[in-house]
């Protein structure tokens, strides 16, 4: 048989038209507002890196505070005696019984009815657009925000409205004149209330309860994303959506235990209104049936173990005592060249570019960090529409004191750089 150029071929043909981008895929709409996230496609950016990264970027629990020694042995035990068939929708039985007896001993207590064990709080955020975002509908953002949560709203086919974000967090008593001025009303409302991702504020008690109040006069759903509020180790306690509004049908909450035990389990859950579980379950039906039930199991049984509560307590020591290297760090290597928050909690601050720095793109001053040995994330990946190009999220949580220093002396150095190159 002789061989012949592909490109005589029709059918090879075709193949190429794709290949050239050619309009042959029978792609949905919602297609083009699938945008991606900076912040996960920076895992597979820096493992593809072979010098020295002090790592900033990814907002995950430092290694040394994820229980590995005891998931490895209750794994060995619960995968000798564990079940590899489908489990339940709405979550394995234990689990959820574990799950209302905890939540018990904290200010959200909640009910069997009310709870849906989800695979991570992404898949919370997902379940909140499918069953309340209909196309071209109005949906409230905090600006900054975290943009997975916004990127699924979009994918939903979402328009985004944007809010400032102060010390105090979302500035509610701007919210109704930028929702007036847009001549609708929002169908949701999507915060970060607690130790925010990326900002690092929390929302007030006076600007909770007013935001509750505008939830109520349009109508809205507040989807209320909170991976972060066990997680206080400074300050005082903030009243709650569901503390300062019990049963509330119009709050849908999104929890995950990725911040507090491992990301990789992939275990969450959504507490909302009884009238909603039904519909919970069947959307997660289209989904993925159930969340993977062995990891669900694993989580159960290091909860029934009693250790939580020290672990928790645990973590808020390490990330305080992260917190404080950082901000003490950036005093040293900066000065009065940024400015930051302050977090009472959580993983992250915001560092915005001041004086000589000011005019530094953060989107440019990445590639250089990156080859100087440092990530972090762009301002303008943290905005729908690009906005604060001279402020860049940094992640305290997942670096020793050591680390977060030389990691902020690098950055330091990478912005003298660039200033001096202008």
């Amino acid at each position: 048989m002789t061989m012949t150029n592909d490109t005589a071929n029709p059918a090879t043909e075709s193949l190429h038209d794709v290949r050239r981008g050619a309009p042959t895929l029978p792609l949905a709409g919602r297609a083009k507002d699938l945008v991606g996230s900076m912040i996960d496609s920076s895992t597979s950016l820096l493992a593809s890196q072979t010098h020295d990264i002090v790592r900033f970027a990814m907002g995950s629990p430092a290694d040394e505070a994820v229980p590995a020694e005891e998931f490895r042995q209750i794994a060995g035990e619960v995968l000798d005696n564990s079940s590899f068939t489908y489990g339940a929708t709405e979550g394995e039985p234990r689990l959820l019984q574990l799950l209302v007896d905890y939540l018990a001993t904290t200010p959200d207590p909640s009910s069997h009815d009310r709870l849906v064990i989800t695979t991570g709080g992404m898949q919370g955020l997902d379940l909140a657009s499918k069953l309340f975002v209909d196309p071209g509908d109005l949906v409230v953002v905090e600006s900054p925000t975290y943009t997975n949560g916004s990127a699924t709203a979009l994918s939903y086919g979402a328009q985004l409205l944007e809010v400032p974000v102060d010390d105090d967090g979302m500035q509610v008593d701007t919210l109704e004149e930028i929702v007036a001025r847009t001549r609708r009303t929002p169908k949701a409302i999507y915060t970060i209330p607690t130790f925010q991702n990326p900002s690092g504020v929390t929302l007030s008690e006076e600007r909770r309860r007013e935001l509750l109040r505008l939830a109520h006069e349009w109508g809205a759903i507040i989807i209320d994303d909170d991976p972060y509020g066990l997680l206080r180790f400074s300050g005082d306690d903030v009243p709650t959506f569901q503390t300062l509004s019990p049963h509330d049908p119009l709050v849908f909450s999104v929890r995950t235990f990725s911040k507090i035990l491992a990301p990789g389990w992939r275990v969450g859950w959504v507490d909302a209104d009884p009238s909603l579980r039904q519909l919970l379950i069947n959307g997660k039906q289209a989904m993925d049936t159930c969340t993977n039930v062995p990891n669900q199991h694993i989580v159960a049984e290091y909860i029934a173990r009693g250790g939580l509560e020290d672990h928790l307590a645990g973590l808020r020591v390490l990330y305080r005592e992260r917190r404080d290297a950082m901000l003490e760090s950036i005093t040293r290597h900066f000065g009065d060249r940024v400015s930051t928050t302050n977090p009472e909690g959580g993983f992250f601050l915001w560092l915005t570019l001041r004086g000589e720095f000011a005019e530094i793109d953060t989107r440019e001053l990445f590639e250089t960090a990156l080859a100087d040995g440092v990530a972090f994330i762009p301002g303008p990946a943290l905005s729908p529409t690009g906005r604060f190009r001279n402020a860049l999220r940094l992640c305290f949580a997942s670096s020793t004191p050591e680390r977060i220093d030389e990691g902020i002396r690098r950055l330091a150095g990478s912005c003298e750089k660039m200033a001096h190159d202008r």
